[in-house]
């Protein structure tokens, strides 16, 4: 290569060197302050959220306070409805027993009749004791379907004869004196008392003797 040749090549690279554009600069580190401030704005802001976060769950756990204080009532109220009805149906079917346990009552009596009926001569003849003894039967069928409806509700006779009197379940509606049976004792019933489960559905009235 000629001098001439390495003079133009010098020249053209001092001519790209003045013209190249100069490497950017590295940029300059934050100062303290500007760090410090920074995080202090940092720490409001997380503070700012915190307070926000607490606010919600306290104004949810007064909700779930509120809902729960009103399921309790909703709850009780259903309670009572549920008693209030159950004591209705309750007492419904007590008043619709006892007039089950009356018509037992006029039933037993008329089987009673039927079967201490002794028909004179003259009704014999006539066929009296036959009708009667019809008439007997049918009323002991209509009493012991009667009996299988009442047991089916828990309604069962209160064993009262040869029993010590009880004020419980018992009224004492005569009273025998009978010095070889013990003072205090069940020895008759006029009309039998009954128990549904284990409450009393009515009274017995009996018979007590008594003696000095």
């Amino acid at each position: 290569m000629d001098e001439i040749a390495k003079e133009q090549l010098v020249a053209r690279f001092r001519a790209y060197l003045e013209t190249a554009p100069m490497a950017s600069e590295e940029p300059e580190a934050p100062d303290l302050f500007t760090l410090l401030a920074e995080v202090a704005a940092l720490k409001t802001e997380v503070k700012v959220e915190s307070r926000q976060v607490k606010a919600a769950l306290d104004q949810f756990r007064e909700l779930f306070d509120l809902l729960r204080q009103a399921q309790g009532r909703l709850e009780a109220e259903l309670d009572r409805q549920r008693e209030a009805a159950d004591l209705g149906r309750q007492a419904a079917e007590r008043e619709l027993l006892l007039e089950l346990l009356d018509l037992r009552d006029r039933l037993q009596a008329g089987l009673d009749q039927g079967r201490g009926y002794r028909p004179g001569w003259l009704a014999r003849r006539g066929g009296a004791g036959e009708f009667v003894a019809g008439m007997s039967e049918g009323i002991a069928i209509s009493l012991r379907r009667l009996d299988e409806t009442l047991l089916r509700r828990g309604v069962r006779p209160l064993a009262v004869v040869g029993e010590p009197f009880d004020a419980q379940t018992m009224h004492a509606a005569e009273v025998a004196e009978d010095r070889d049976r013990p003072h205090g004792e069940v020895v008759g019933e006029l009309r039998r008392g009954f128990l549904q489960g284990e409450r009393l559905l009515r009274a017995a009235e009996v018979i007590v003797n008594k003696h000095g």
